[in-house]
């Protein structure tokens, strides 16, 4: 049997090439009413561009049902449709090729290259909890949940600053955010003395306020950059402080100086520099010209700052029905925990306080994160967004990866009694008694493409244009809750344990395999997201 892991994008780009020259034709189905008769599917529309009347020769034809290749999904048939050429797959044969190798399918499909750095500064971070607004939060969270996504894809990631603020330490503890402390603060005495060479003063030789240091003019780095650098026009002068400066020696240091564990590849090398490294700087779209300044004026006072430093903007936070600006983070998530508390109001057992404050922060991040952070967001603060029964919540996937967990256990428990036998080899299963159409929707459209999605999820453009960079931080609450959905519908509809009879292990075990891999990706999901599965709600 062939082992290599089968891919969406294996499979779309070899019936692409099948149709010879020409972009991309076909696109995969996603939906249960197409999945009930195709796969994939040509639309008559794109064959007509690509043939005479939209007719495919014969020899193609026979080439689609023919197709092989590494990572491409066996083909069982592949005929015209009046909508277009249908293809499906050999269902039972991608069944057994995914299930037989279940956590090949929880690791992004292409691994980054040894070595490749990036530097995710947050700069919300230097505040007090009390003074984080929830426009900040969510560039904090984006952060995080990138470099979780960057790490699993093999990138060396740096965050910072490291943070001092202890009462800042806790709150992050609390939201499940992994984020590095520091004690002290990295010397800004060379970047200080550069400053000095370069500055005039700001006020015509008066004495200049504590902390202030200086005027620097910054319109002649911008009108180098261009206007496609991306940069604000009003950019003139920066006001140098000496706040300013400490945050550029903690950058230089983060960037000179990396970990000797952080990679593999940068093992035995304590000053890395600054070549191969992509600075992303995460900022609040109320925070950006601030951050512009700094990006120039590190760029202005240190002959070796990095070339490639780009600015992810996250757009602002509204809340409906009040004025959100009067909300600080802390309050958010104390809002949030007494509404999980509320809910679950006759659970007093001291083991669900952990499982409160899990639910907490499951609600509040599927909130920030399930938009993409370029785009404004809104939060509705009713009660309804902590519900089990709400499909679009948090809560709603916790809840499910806790059903997953009792399933398990429940069978655990049925096997130790005796009335189940122990899950036998899965090279000895009957993959062909997966044919409930939930059951293809679930591998299909959830286990099967998820390394895509993964890897997906870590793409940094870094090639591209300008000063802003926009990554797709979203896709992964998107994806827990469109799976959680369809485990939910299925799992509603279908009896998993059933009677303890022989004749009806075969099928139990094998869906039990299908759920197995369901639970591996959900559990992979949420870990991208800092949060526990669950055991039980």
């Amino acid at each position: 049997m062939a082992t290599r892991r089968l891919g969406v994008g294996e499979t779309l780009g070899a019936l692409n090439a099948a149709l010879g020259p020409g972009g991309p034709v076909w696109i995969k189905e996603t939906r249960t009413r197409h999945l009930r008769s195709r796969d994939f599917l040509a639309p008559h529309r794109a064959l007509q561009a690509r043939f005479d009347d939209g007719q495919v020769p014969e020899h193609l034809l026979h080439a689609l049902a023919c197709l092989q290749g590494p990572g491409v999904a066996p083909v069982l048939r592949c005929a015209p449709t009046p909508a277009g050429l249908s293809l499906q797959l050999q269902r039972s044969a991608v069944f057994e090729r995914v299930l037989s190798a279940v956590a090949a399918y929880a690791t992004p499909a292409s691994p980054a290259s040894l070595g490749q750095r990036v530097l995710l500064h947050c700069p919300a971070l230097r505040s007090s909890p009390c003074a984080l607004r929830l426009s900040q939060l969510r560039t904090v969270l984006v952060a995080d949940h990138l470099a979780r996504a960057l790490r699993a894809h093999g990138v060396c990631v740096r965050l910072v600053p490291a943070v001092r603020d202890p009462h800042m330490l806790t709150f992050l503890q609390q939201l499940r955010v992994d984020w590095p402390a520091a004690s002290e603060r990295a010397s800004s005495h060379t970047l200080r003395s550069h400053a000095l060479e370069e500055l005039t003063s700001a006020n015509d030789g008066r004495t200049l306020s504590p902390g202030i240091l200086g005027r620097l003019c910054l319109k002649e780095l911008v009108e180098e950059q261009g206007r496609t650098a991306g940069y604000d026009p009003n950019l003139d002068n920066c006001l140098v402080t000496e706040d300013l400066l400490s945050v550029l020696a903690e950058l230089q240091e983060a960037l000179w100086h990396w970990p000797e564990d952080s990679h593999p590849g940068l093992a035995g090398a304590s000053d890395t520099g600054t070549g191969g490294c992509l600075v992303v700087h995460v900022v609040s779209c109320e925070e950006e010209f601030q951050q512009q300044k700094l990006d120039l004026l590190w760029q202005k006072l240190v002959d070796k700052a990095p070339l490639r430093q780009k600015h992810l903007i996250c757009g602002p936070v509204k809340v409906a029905g009040a004025p959100g600006t009067l909300m600080t983070a802390p309050e958010y998530y104390e809002f949030r925990h007494t509404q999980v508390c509320k809910a679950s109001a006759l659970k007093h057992d001291p083991a669900w306080t952990e499982i409160f404050g899990v639910l907490s922060v499951a609600t509040i991040k599927f909130e920030m994160l399930s938009t993409a952070p370029q785009s404004q967001l809104f939060l509705a603060l009713a009660d309804s967004s902590i519900s089990t029964k709400g499909t679009k919540s948090g809560t709603f996937v916790m809840y499910n990866c806790a059903r997953l967990a009792t399933l398990f256990e429940s069978y655990k428990c049925s096997m130790e009694q005796g009335l189940y036998p122990t899950f036998p080899p899965v090279s000895s299963l009957d993959f062909s008694l997966l044919h409930d159409e939930g059951e293809w929707l679930l591998l299909f459209n959830s286990i099967l493409p998820f390394p895509d999605l993964l890897s997906r999820t870590a793409v940094l453009d870094c090639t591209a244009p300008g000063l802003h960079i926009a990554v797709r931080t979203e896709m992964i609450c998107k994806f827990l809750v469109q799976l959680s959905m369809d485990f939910s519908s299925y799992y509603n509809r279908v009896h998993i344990l059933g009677e303890p009879r022989p004749h009806l292990f075969g099928q139990m075990f094998v869906r039990l395999q299908l759920l197995r891999a369901v639970r591996e990706v959900l559990h992979t999901g949420l870990a991208m997201l800092g949060l526990p599965p669950l055991s039980h709600i």
